[in-house]
């Protein structure tokens, strides 16, 4: 059995920094591309930032700059560190990952953690 687990969220005040890890546990014989997902109280779920196994990237407008995704594919472990934070950024974020495991591939979603950014 796969599972993603994250760390990392929390409550900070605008223009601090938050560093979320998510890390794959279970068989795993690959992960492809890794990312970061995040939903809003009344909205739908939004990707943040995604790597692939090669390690390109790409982030949604309202976060480049400000967040930075890495992963360490010895660990299958993936990092979203976000420096500026703003309220606006307050939402549950999930970890995904696109992993093949013995069944096959398997698209995979974490628990979610809160971050909350408020004075």
């Amino acid at each position: 059995q796969v599972q993603l687990v994250e760390s990392g969220g929390g409550l900070v005040q605008p223009g601090e920094s938050l560093r979320l890890s998510c890390a794959a546990e279970g068989t795993i014989f690959s992960i492809k591309a890794m990312g970061w997902y995040r939903q809003a109280p009344g909205k739908r779920r939004e990707l943040v930032a995604a790597i692939s196994n090669d390690g390109s990237t790409q982030y949604r407008d309202s976060v480049r700059g400000r967040f930075t995704i890495s992963r360490d594919n010895a660990k299958n472990t993936v990092y979203l560190q976000m420096n500026s934070l703003k309220s606006e950024d307050t939402a549950v974020y999930y970890c995904n990952a696109a992993i093949y495991v013995v069944e096959g591939p398997l698209d995979a979603w974490g628990q979610g953690t809160q971050v909350t950014v408020s004075s």
